[in-house]
């Protein structure tokens, strides 16, 4: 449906998403749907709980939840008049059936947690745990309820759900078309009809420019540009950008091969002065035309942010701990120590303009205080390698506490391994994460998750280890067209993709638009 043919419709909209956000794997949560970097609560399947505007947990499917004392068994009750799209009632059962599927298969989403899922009547499940983990409400956020009686190889090209839609139609590399589910359990979507289309960026500006889109998708680089009967509209984000400093000296390899350490970086004051150079504002008004806000966690402004990591700019303070570090400037502009230039290779993937740009900049503010900082773009797979010995710019950012867990946790014993993505480790960081995920309550789990933040001695902020340096959170930038009300957005998470349409089903028009 063209926006021609939309006219008068006004309960349908054509949204513009990038390429990378068609699912390759199709509608099947067993393979990404709803995770990754699909990540959001899927419009085709129901899922047992939700994340509410301040990402704290809420129901949908669900009507109860509680785990044991231990943490080992989460119990689930749902409600009982929802049905999916083929008429068949949705039980407990579809819901252990989904859960013991994704354990077994899925390749996106961890759920090696889970033992088993079992339905213990028609509208309750259970949850048997392999370990306590507290925050499995937000993995229930994003998983999908499937229907065991029509799960098979092509599900998810031609999915069965509960949810708000359903799919009626999907072009590959071109569109999906989404119709409202008329049994839906829920509100009646406002929005009817919603078309899906896939573009580059610069095809997605040229249909705005055309008006074959009522909201597309775009980046900093067309902020500056105008579009006749559209609105550019920045949503606030988690989706983080920075990079690691591996916090251990160079010499060690891991059980593949691969060097680990750094002999600049490894220096905790030489980690912290860098915190501190970094201008924030700077980058934001620079790289990103004034769409972001500065980041100082992996996590600002969700519940368990701690909000002790922030870090003033302070230019002269840097380089006063360089200097009490014994990193001395030389005549040629940059510091020394015993005969070492403070240098480091600045990695970024070659194929991100963005990152690119966030790794220069950095370089000429580095440059300030007398470190060498050399850009170097990389593929991936060279640059999960070597970020293990030289810094990287990273983008993460989801709506789970996990995210911390799998950045500075170390995975095996303690004294035996470093964090997956940049070595480093503290076992009193890892003490508190470990802490939150036998908690058997989700509220008090925050708490310790701030702690591996900052505990007031140690953590992983400035005044702790600082193994990783937080630059900006990305806003996600969407030309809107004239009279279309989004409704108000989650802060998104990395991906500038589905999440818009979380709630598509509450979006309408203004009885004057064009």
């Amino acid at each position: 449906m063209t926006a021609a043919e939309q006219e008068g419709a006004r309960d349908s909209v054509i949204v513009v998403m990038g390429p990378t956000s068609e699912p390759e794997a199709g509608f099947d949560p067993a393979y990404g749907w709803g995770a990754g970097e699909h990540v959001h609560e899927p419009l085709i399947q129901s899922t047992l709980t939700v994340t509410a505007p301040d990402l704290t947990i809420g129901y949908d499917l669900a009507t109860d939840m509680k785990a044991s004392e231990d943490g080992m068994v989460w119990t689930v009750t749902i409600r009982d008049d929802a049905n999916f799209t083929d008429g068949e009632k949705l039980t407990a059962e579809d819901v252990a059936f989904t859960y013991n599927i994704l354990r077994d298969t899925s390749s996106v989403n961890d759920f090696t947690m889970l033992r088993e899922a079992k339905a213990v009547d028609e509208t309750t499940v259970e949850f048997y745990m392999n370990r306590p983990y507290s925050i499995w409400p937000y993995t229930m956020a994003i998983t999908g309820i499937i229907p065991e009686h029509a799960y098979g190889p092509d599900y998810g090209s031609s999915p069965i759900g509960s949810g708000r839609y359903k799919l009626k139609q999907w072009d590959k590399g071109q569109q999906v078309i989404l119709e409202a589910n008329p049994d839906y359990y829920g509100e009646e979507p406002e929005m009817k009809r919603v078309v899906i289309l896939f573009m580059e960026e610069d095809a997605a500006f040229a249909a705005v420019k055309a008006g074959k889109a009522d909201l597309a998708y775009t980046a900093a680089t067309y902020a500056d540009q105008t579009a006749d009967g559209y609105e550019l509209l920045a949503f606030p984000t988690v989706d983080n950008r920075g990079f690691n400093l591996p916090a251990i000296p160079s010499g060690e390899i891991n059980e593949d091969g691969i060097p680990l350490g750094n002999d600049f970086t490894c220096d905790v004051i030489v980690r912290r002065a860098i915190n501190m150079a970094i201008d924030r504002e700077e980058m934001i008004q620079n790289v990103l035309n004034g769409y972001g806000t500065a980041a100082y966690s992996v996590c600002d402004k969700m519940p368990w942010y701690n909000p002790e990591c922030e870090t003033g700019y302070d230019r002269e303070e840097a380089e006063r701990l360089l200097d009490k570090a014994g990193w001395k400037m030389g005549a040629d502009g940059y510091r020394e120590k015993e005969g070492k230039k403070a240098a480091f290779h600045m990695l970024y993937p070659a194929s991100d303009s963005v990152r690119q740009a966030l790794a220069a900049d950095t370089a000429n503010q580095l440059k300030e205080i007398g470190i060498d900082v050399q850009p170097e773009g990389v593929d991936w797979d060279t640059a999960y390698d070597r970020a293990q010995s030289e810094p990287l710019m990273w983008g993460w950012g989801a709506h789970t506490p996990m995210e911390l867990y799998n950045i500075y946790h170390s995975a095996g014993e303690a004294g035996t391994s470093y964090a997956q993505y940049s070595p480093y480790r503290n076992e009193s960081v890892d003490g508190y994460m470990d802490e939150a995920l036998r908690s058997s309550n989700l509220e008090e789990s925050y708490e310790l998750w701030r702690k591996a933040q900052w505990d007031g001695a140690t953590g992983v902020s400035q005044e702790g280890d600082i193994p990783w340096i937080w630059l900006v959170n990305i806003d996600h930038l969407y030309w809107s067209r004239s009279g279309l009300k989004v409704a108000e957005q989650k802060l998104h998470p990395h991906g500038h993709g589905w999440s818009i349409v979380n709630n598509v089903d509450q979006w309408s028009w203004e009885s004057d638009a064009p």
